[in-house]
């Protein structure tokens, strides 16, 4: 019995050791296939085929290697893994490139049924777009648009190229999705479709979020008072008030105590800053420094403001420290358009705190004024070196003459 018993054992032992030696081997393959893979050459690629024949992902990496045998090799990965998308997705356009458009689509379509996400349905609008089969493909562009990618710049490219007219392309793809909303309304103000962005944006008011999505907005804005749409701006910007995105301000101008730091767009202070200038808002209101070195020419603060037309008046206070009188600090109201000066303050000079104001008038030709805080080295005298102090203005209506 002992000797029959050390037989069996030491077959065991034989067998375990084959196995261990033949697990061994195979995860030696394994491995040395998969570090041949990632040299990432034609030749290494086929030699991981060997050693792995199984891996579905070496023939697709193979085929957009070597373009005389991709078709055979798609193939072969989609019988290794029929759930590949990608590879329906490369096979079916081959497949059409031949000219097989029905073998295209059933690949295609495949795609989407094993995975319903961005590629296969923007493969499947650009498929029908080639075809010609416009219904089918306004039909995918939308589904694409429902699961976006991070940039979908390129669907609205095509929806373009089917019908150049956003009302067309909000209608058939846009939906409510903040995200898609903010790519259109990129790829609106990147073909210069200013109208359109400017509705596009009350979506996004509506939809979006202040931190991700207000950037843009004040940029669409100054962009709409940059070509004079007044009436499109004024009313982003109120919107933007309403939905509490900016602090709510009935008066004009915006911030006319300078309580808060200013906001990035041409509705609220731009404060000058050269060298030797510096504007900052304060407990007691815009306070600006000049030291000598400023520019003969420069802006102290300044904003865009649209009125109806109209007769109004600039009111304002303010106190200055080492400003002689006549060496050129005024207030300005410029034509946005034309930057011509309609109206202007004397030099502010005052030790204490003193209120004027600044009456002007507003036509239909000039929507959009810029009430200006500037200096201009008056002739005669040397830079200034001092301070202003401005602790209020407030553009009030002025009774007709």
């Amino acid at each position: 019995m002992q000797p029959a018993r050390r037989v069996v054992s030491r077959a065991v032992r034989l067998v375990v050791a084959g196995v261990c030696l033949f697990a061994m081997w195979d995860s030696w393959k394994l491995a040395r296939a998969d570090f041949l893979f990632r040299q990432d050459t034609k030749a290494s690629i086929r030699e991981a085929i060997r050693l792995a024949p199984d891996a579905s992902a070496y023939s697709m990496r193979l085929a957009q290697l070597d373009d005389d045998h991709a078709q055979e090799l798609l193939e072969r990965a989609l019988r290794l893994d029929p759930y590949n998308a990608q590879a329906d997705i490369e096979l079916g356009l081959r497949y059409e490139a031949e000219g097989d458009a029905g073998r295209a689509e059933k690949l295609l379509l495949h795609a989407y049924s094993i995975d319903h996400t961005y590629v296969p349905r923007w493969s499947l609008a650009n498929f029908y777009l080639r075809q010609g089969n416009i219904p089918a493909f306004w039909t995918w562009a939308r589904a694409a648009a429902q699961m976006p990618a991070d940039d979908v710049g390129a669907l609205f490219l095509l929806c373009w190229r089917v019908s150049p007219d956003p009302a067309v392309i909000e209608q058939k793809v846009l939906n409510d999705n903040p995200a898609v909303i903010r790519q259109y309304l990129r790829f609106l103000l990147g073909v210069g479709q200013l109208d359109a962005s400017a509705r596009v944006a009350a979506w996004l008011v509506r939809d979006g979020s202040q931190a991700t999505d207000g950037p843009l907005l004040f940029s669409l804005i100054d962009g709409l008072v940059q070509v004079g749409d007044a009436g499109a701006a004024t009313n982003l910007w109120h919107g933007l008030q309403a939905q509490g995105w900016v602090p709510e301000d009935k008066g004009l101008p915006y911030n006319g105590s300078f309580a808060r730091p200013p906001q990035p767009v041409r509705f609220d202070w731009a404060l000058g800053t050269n060298d030797g200038l510096h504007s900052w808002p304060g407990p007691s209101g815009l306070e600006a420094e000049l030291n000598g070195n400023e520019p003969e020419s420069c802006t102290l603060a300044e904003q865009t403001v649209a009125l109806a037309p109209g007769n109004y008046s600039l009111a304002y206070s303010y106190r200055t420290e080492n400003i002689p009188p006549d060496t050129g600090i005024r207030w300005q109201i410029v034509d946005a358009k034309s930057g011509k000066v309609l109206a202007e303050s004397p030099s502010l000079s005052s030790t204490m705190m003193l209120s004027a104001g600044v009456p002007f008038t507003v036509g239909p030709e000039t929507p959009l004024l810029q009430v200006r805080l500037g200096y201009q080295r008056a002739l005669g005298t040397v830079r200034v070196s001092g301070a202003v102090v401005i602790r209020s203005t407030r553009i009030q209506t002025r009774p007709s003459a």
